[in-house]
């Protein structure tokens, strides 16, 4: 009889496309994962994946068996969720997304509002970019994820709970740091620096303020926002911070100017994703309204 744990092996040996990696997701021996692969493929009379010495494949007949894999996941996740939707509201546990833009900023604000609330509630947070976040939430590996609008996002309930603005950072002793605000050519003529592909910050920078993309090719793939902050204040151009990261700047101490962006704002909204049949919603939502409430002090503060 197959098995769930032999579908979750084999999903994650074909996300990371190595057996190893995958056995170490698992929690599990290699050699446990493999003959859990060989079991499935046996009970299936199927070849899902051809492997050699350097690399995983999967075959055409296997990408719809993951594909459906998927799909009984995300079907158990909601069927266990819904069989504690009767309960009070964030008593049982849930598993966030954040993009790395979001989370540790917004954490700092919002998980002492959240843990005097409801302190019995415990959240699990997995920190991505938006697309994985996205699968993740769709195959019910995660059960909603905090992301940044505008982007697309199909067949799932979005419920925005914040937004806010860009702001330039300089030194103080940056002439750029003496203007009321700048605009997109200003950020052209200060260096511009940007995260890499994948990261809807840069995206959404992009598209506020009418950049091409081919102009603005970031030389910095692997960078964190904090180290693009760290190389602005050293004098080497300036980045964009979303407004709930202004206070982590302030904490460096003095030597610090946030110029706001000239480009008509809100520059990015803050939303929860989740499943159309996530049978939590309620939760989510609630969620949604202390996370807002939390930043709506940390601004008056």
């Amino acid at each position: 009889m197959i098995t769930l744990r032999q579908l979750e092996f084999a999903i994650a040996v074909a996300k990371h496309r190595h057996f190893k990696r995958a056995a170490e997701e698992c929690n599990i021996s290699q050699s446990a994962l493999s003959l859990g692969i060989a079991e499935l493929e046996k009970q299936l009379d199927t070849q899902i994946f051809e492997r050699n010495n350097k690399q995983v494949l999967i075959t055409p007949i296997g990408e719809d068996i993951l594909e459906r894999a998927k799909r009984v996941f995300s079907e158990i996740n909601d069927l266990t969720t819904r069989a504690h939707s009767h309960q009070s509201p964030l008593t049982y546990p849930m598993t966030v997304g954040m993009i790395p833009t979001i989370a540790p900023y917004l954490l700092p604000k919002v998980l002492p509002a959240l843990k005097n609330q409801y302190p019995e509630f415990r959240m699990s947070v997995v920190e991505r970019q938006t697309e994985r976040l996205l699968e993740q939430v769709r195959f019910g590996q995660i059960d909603t994820a905090i992301i940044a609008l505008p982007y697309t996002v199909d067949s799932l309930h979005t419920f925005e709970f914040w937004s806010e603005d860009f702001f330039a950072i300089f030194a103080d002793d940056d002439p750029h740091a003496k203007l009321d605000t700048i605009t997109a050519d200003g950020l052209t003529d200060a260096n511009l620096m940007l995260l890499g592909e994948g990261h809807c910050l840069t995206d959404q920078v992009l598209g506020v303020c009418q950049f091409d993309r081919n102009e603005f090719k970031s030389n910095f793939e692997d960078a964190s926002l904090n180290t693009l902050t760290q190389m602005a204040l050293a004098g080497m151009g300036t980045t964009l911070l979303p407004e709930m990261a202004l206070s982590s700047v302030a904490d460096l101490g003095s030597g610090v100017t946030a110029v706001p962006l000239a480009e008509q704002g809100p520059h990015r909204r803050i939303a929860f994703v989740t499943r159309l049949n996530y049978a939590r919603v309620d939760d989510v939502k609630l969620l949604g309204e202390v996370f807002r409430e939390a930043l709506q002090e940390s601004v008056s503060d």
